[in-house]
Parts: structure tokens; sequence; C-alpha cells
């Protein structure tokens, strides 16, 4: 039997990944603390490790991995930015779930919006204190607006639909235009920069690369309209978060919802409810009414994390097998995109 060791595992992981793994029959241990140099170690005699996404990957991490036997990775998420993808070349595989639930976290960008614009944060504290005052929630039609979509996958698809039928116009960007999905969905690929000026909510599902790390700064937010709502469910640093903070006190940017943040690790996934906020940036953004941070949890559904145990575990079932993995990651492949038709096969 397969010894696969999971670090920052949550009660609800060991719940998911305990259902799916009754028809794999691998025996895990689940460890609360995550990944590091300094727990890196306890990987010793197991022959997998499964890691989320804010585990450290680093080089120094993965020699100690490498040294003590461990060949096979698999992440149990999309996002993959945490991963020395130099370090891990030709010696341990790296699988992740490519896509787990986009209706998760399109439909979360959407709650973002509609909270934001609603204020239904806010009123439900009100009228738990008897306070029935409309002052301070008067909120805009989404229908006639204009929303941007930067990232036009699976989720930057979904949250089209969406929008679509509240009446909204979609514009989108993405390096790979799906022209023949958006001639069927109604949705018009436009330059960023078009979709920066004419965009009333910008909702970014694009990976964090060097490519797109901090896109949203002070020059772009500069292009877009006064008031702009800005909706970020996918990673932190694709927005430079004091141009953020700088853009909402001017009133550049009227709205922000936010699941992601740049410096997440070690606050989010985490009850620090008895602590010192420590992180000057992170409480500036909780003094702003006009924005709302959740935990990194749009992709927190029950479907969501069914599909994230039984992919994950299948990743394994393929490694172990000794066969090619569809979910492999790659660097001498472009990371996940394998020209050669070999992914899986690279070492």
């Amino acid at each position: 039997m397969k010894k696969i060791i999971f670090f920052d595992a949550k009660p609800y992981d060991q719940e998911f990944f305990d259902r799916a793994n009754a028809k794999h029959g691998y025996e895990i241990k689940y460890i609360s603390n995550r990944l590091s140099a300094d727990t890196a170690p306890l990987a010793a005699g197991y022959d997998a490790v499964c890691a989320f996404v804010n585990d450290d990957l680093s080089a120094p991490v993965v020699d100690i991995l490498y040294n003590n036997g461990i060949r096979m990775i698999a992440m149990r998420c999309a996002g993959y930015n945490n991963v020395d993808l130099k370090a891990v070349f030709g010696r341990i595989h790296v699988g992740r779930v490519p896509a787990y639930s986009p209706y998760a976290v399109a439909e979360h960008a959407v709650a973002l919006i509609m909270a934001l614009n609603r204020k239904t944060h806010k009123a439900y504290n009100r009228t738990r204190d008897s306070n029935f005052a409309l002052g301070g929630l008067l909120g805009f039609d989404l229908h006639g607006k204009t929303a941007g979509i930067i990232g036009t996958g699976k989720i930057g698809q979904v949250l089209a639909g969406i929008l679509k039928g509240f009446g909204l116009r979609v514009l989108a960007f993405d390096r790979f235009p799906k022209t023949d999905w958006a001639a069927g969905a109604g949705v018009e690929y436009v330059p960023l920069e078009e979709l920066y000026r004419q965009s009333d909510i910008i909702s970014l599902h694009c990976p964090l690369t060097p490519e797109t790390e901090y896109m949203i700064n002070a020059a772009s937010l500069a292009q877009m309209k006064d008031g702009v709502m800005l909706i970020n469910t996918s990673r932190g640093a694709l927005i430079q978060t004091q141009d953020l903070i700088d853009a909402l006190k001017s009133g550049k940017a009227g709205f922000a919802g936010l699941d992601v943040y740049e410096e997440e690790d070690g606050y989010f996934f985490e009850d620090r409810s008895s602590e010192v906020l420590t992180d000057d940036v992170l409480a500036r953004l909780f003094t702003f009414p006009n924005v709302l941070v959740t935990a990194h949890q749009a992709f927190f559904t029950k479907e969501a994390l069914s599909n994230i145990a039984e992919t994950t575990l299948s990743n394994l079932d393929v490694f172990f097998r000794g066969e090619s993995m569809a979910n492999e990651i790659c660097y001498r492949c472009s990371k996940d995109s394998c020209p050669r038709q070999q992914k899986g096969k690279c070492f």
C-alpha cells in the first residue's frame, strides 16, 4: 500500500479525501503544519507528498524531499506559483488539479460583486442591531453595465455566462482568445487597455506568471473608469496592493472584492482572531467600507472539494502506474503546455 503524507491539512481535507480514498486505497497521513524546510523531513518513508497552495516548495524544500525519496508531489489545487519548477525538473513529478469547479469560483466572484454593490454584509449587521435605516446602502443596477473579464479559461467563461444573464455587456482579454466561444456567448475580446477604459467591473481570472504579476498597478488603474469595481479570486500578486489602496483613497477605485491577497501566507486558512494583525497593508484594506475581503474561499464548495480529492488521488494512481500524467506540470515543456506530446514522460 502506497503511503501519502498531506501537509497543511484541515478537517475538511481529511473528510473529503478519506471519502474519495475509499476506492483508491492509499495510506494517508495528515499533517496540519505547512510544508517548509522544517517540516519536509517528515516526508521520509512516504511515497508521495500532497501539498496545497501556500506550502513552500522552493528549491531548499524540494532538495529535502528528493533526498528523502519523494518522487511525486500531488498539488491539491490549480495554482503552482509556489513550486520551484526548475528545482523539481528531472527529479520530482508534480501534478495539479487544473479544474475542480469553475462554477464555485465564478459564483463567488458574483457574490463579491453583489455584496459590494448592494451592501448585503452591512445590511445583515444593521438589522441584527434593529437598525433598519437605508442610508449608506444605495447600490446600482448591474443591468446595462460593462464587465471586463481578464482570463477566459473555464472560470472566466462561466462568469461571463452569469454576468450576461444579469444583462451586462461583457468584454474579455486573454493572451489566447477563444473566438468561437466568445461568438456564441456574446462576449467581445478587446485589447487590455480598452477593457480597462470601458469596464465598470473588472474581474481577474488569470494565473500568476512573471507577465501577470502586479498587472493591476498605478499605471493600469489610471486607465480605468473612476469608481471601477475590482474583483480578484485568482492570485493576490496580480494586484499591487499599495497602488490599489491609493486608488481607493482617491476614489479611482470605487470597490474591491478580494478573495486573495499577495501576502496571505500565514493568515488565510488560519484562525488568527485572538492575535494582533501585524500586516499593516492588510489592516489598511480592512478600514475601507467599500472593500470586502474573504479568506481564499472561492473554491470552497462540496462539489469542488470532492473533485479536488478525486483528481488528486487519480493523479497519484497514474503516477504509480508509471503512465503519462495529463495534469503534470513541466518546466521544460512550458509548464503545463507540452508541444512534444510527452507530458509526464519528460524525464
